[in-house]
């Protein structure tokens, strides 16, 4: 795998992607409890605390901290919890940094994500995660202006990690934390959206709207839900969160469904199961649970869920494939805390 590759597998919350073995069938069940079910197929997809990506060889830490965001969330699964955090605590310099490919590189996405995890997971130590100070790794990583900038060339830092860092810093008291998020509060359009990439490093204005960044729904819903985590909001952020709630609401389809950006611009479960999970921890619960609804139709017996009708469809009969897994992999752990929504009561209480 290349470096590159390497790199974004650090970070991404993917949309679509390769995978892996084993087989799922049947259509969904009536189990009273969708997210515990597909919290317990996440947790069986654990290898040693680490999702394990056996098509290409490598231990994917990105995705192993979205499972783990998604087990804390839905709760029930403390000692697969603490499995996921002993082993990100012990390759933290291979997920953060290029120490495997020999270079001083930091990855400044890689790095918010440690640190969110590092102050969410239980017993975690985010001053010293694997000996590791994030705050300090962090910190280092963000501009006056509150950019997050990988150290390294090529910069992929982008308002995925930008958001991260954002929540991670608050919850750590950082006094990085104010400037951070006001940069994250410019990457948001005027319609309420937020876009993925930031503008040349040089450019006057860093702002979404001076650049016309384009809408994209999962990041939108990703910067909203570490928004809504942090404590005291100031009067910038809970305009911001809701104009882009307001904005998730408004790209709801009939049937419940939302659809992503670019290659993932049809109805699909990431997406949905993100703005379900925005939604319903905002208190907007009856957009969150027909979302939530509409992905509960995607879920297997065993809990997995599918990315779209095509990969449900074709696990039906064929079973989840070493192309598949990795997908199912990433839709299930986005989408999982969002079926927590799935009635309304539920939501509001």
């Amino acid at each position: 795998m290349s470096q590159t590759l390497w790199r974004r597998a650090g970070l991404t919350l993917a949309t679509g992607a390769l995978a892996v073995t084993g087989v799922l069938s049947s259509a969904p069940t009536a189990s009273a409890a969708p997210a515990d079910d597909a919290a317990g197929w996440l947790a069986s997809e654990l290898r040693g605390g680490l999702m394990v990506n056996d098509q290409f060889d490598f231990d994917d830490y990105g995705l192993t901290a979205d499972a783990g965001f998604a087990l804390i969330e839905v709760g029930g699964k403390a000692r697969k919890v603490k499995q996921v955090r002993q082993a990100l605590a012990a390759n933290v310099d291979s997920w953060t940094t290029g120490v495997d490919f020999g270079s001083d590189d930091v990855y400044a996405g890689s790095v918010a994500k440690a640190l969110t995890f590092a102050t969410e997971a239980p017993r975690a130590r985010p001053r010293s995660f694997g000996g590791v100070d994030l705050v300090e790794r962090l910190e280092a990583r963000v501009s006056d202006t509150g950019r997050l900038a990988d150290s390294g060339t090529p910069d992929y830092a982008n308002t995925i990690g930008q958001a991260f860092a954002v929540r991670g810093l608050h919850a750590a008291g950082s006094g990085e934390a104010a400037a951070a998020t006001s940069f994250l509060l410019q990457q948001q359009c005027r319609e309420g959206y937020f876009r993925l990439s930031f503008s040349d490093p040089d450019a006057t204005d860093q702002g979404c709207d001076a650049a016309g960044g384009e809408a994209d729904l999962d990041v939108t819903a990703l910067a909203l839900l570490n928004l809504q985590a942090v404590d005291g909001p100031t009067r910038a952020v809970k305009r911001a969160t809701a104009a882009g709630l307001a904005w998730v609401a408004d790209q709801q389809r009939r049937n419940g469904s939302f659809v992503g950006t670019g290659p993932t611009a049809v109805p699909n479960t990431n997406s949905t199961g993100l703005a379900a999970w925005a939604l319903g921890q905002a208190g907007r619960c009856r957009p969150a649970a027909a979302a939530a609804g509409w992905v509960r139709g995607f879920q297997l017996a065993n809990g997995a869920i599918a990315y779209d009708r095509p990969s449900y469809r074709a696990a039906l009969g064929d079973g989840v494939t070493p192309q598949t897994r990795d997908q199912f992999r990433r839709a299930t752990a986005q989408a999982a805390p969002g079926l927590e929504y799935l009635r309304v009561k539920a939501c509001r209480a």
